[in-house]
């Protein structure tokens, strides 16, 4: 699990969850990045962190990792080092919205800040998947701040409703990594609120799941799709 931030104060806790949903003959390591980000909330954010995740997928990949994730819902970095490495890359927001439409006729994803809407919304269009795609809602707390788990949890349930309620969701995706381990809850809460037929998804856990089938079966992605780089002088890398 590469998370691609400097801040290490949310992350331990996130490599607890990610460790005790691992299954038990996993080895699930979550490293962060030399430099880069404390958080992404911003494209720009995300850019500054790709070489940083691209880095760290080559390394886990001489060391015998046999899958890596890039923890975040912008999916930074994913598609350059699928172009580096032969074991699978994972991205959280791809891998959730697809499994969001396998569960659902449509789905919604409940993200931090109103900001990162437009962003989630063309990682949507990336996977091809618009068309079920219900709603993107924030609940307007900046992951720096997702540690007051009582105003995170109230905030997640009260948009969950509301983008079942206002905009016909069948699934709700949690839309950052830094709330794993809360999609029980939420759907706890939707149950206390007279919804007790939506799936919640967590997309850090459900990469990781996805990441140990794929290193089960042998599958990773097509170098047709994603060739080696050329061979040339990059200066400052």
């Amino acid at each position: 699990m590469i998370a691609p931030v400097t801040a290490d104060r949310l992350v331990k806790v996130t490599s607890q969850e990610y460790v005790a949903a691992a299954r038990p003959d996993a080895e699930v390591t979550v490293v962060t990045l030399d430099k880069g980000p404390a958080s992404i909330e911003s494209r720009y954010e995300e850019s500054l962190a790709a070489p940083g995740v691209v880095a760290k997928a080559v390394q886990a990949e001489k060391e015998g990792v046999q899958a890596v994730i890039s923890e975040c819902m912008g999916d930074p970095g994913v598609d350059a080092a699928r172009e580096m490495v032969t074991i699978p890359v994972i991205g959280p927001a791809e891998t959730s919205m697809h499994i969001a439409a396998m569960l659902g006729h449509r789905f919604s994803v409940v993200t931090i800040l109103d900001r990162l809407i437009p962003a989630l919304h063309d990682r949507a269009t990336k996977t091809g998947l618009t068309g079920q795609l219900a709603s993107i809602r924030a609940i307007g707390i900046p992951v720096l701040e997702l540690d007051d788990h009582a105003r995170l949890l109230r905030a997640l349930i009260d948009q969950s409703v509301k983008a079942v309620e206002e905009d016909g969701a069948h699934v709700i995706i949690l839309g950052c990594t830094g709330m794993a381990g809360l999609a029980r809850e939420v759907e706890k809460g939707l149950k206390k609120r007279g919804i007790g037929d939506v799936p919640v998804i967590d997309p850090g856990i459900l990469a990781l799941k996805i990441a140990e089938a794929l290193a089960d079966m042998g599958l990773s992605h097509s170098k047709r799709t994603y060739p080696f780089p050329p061979q040339k002088e990059i200066i400052g890398y």
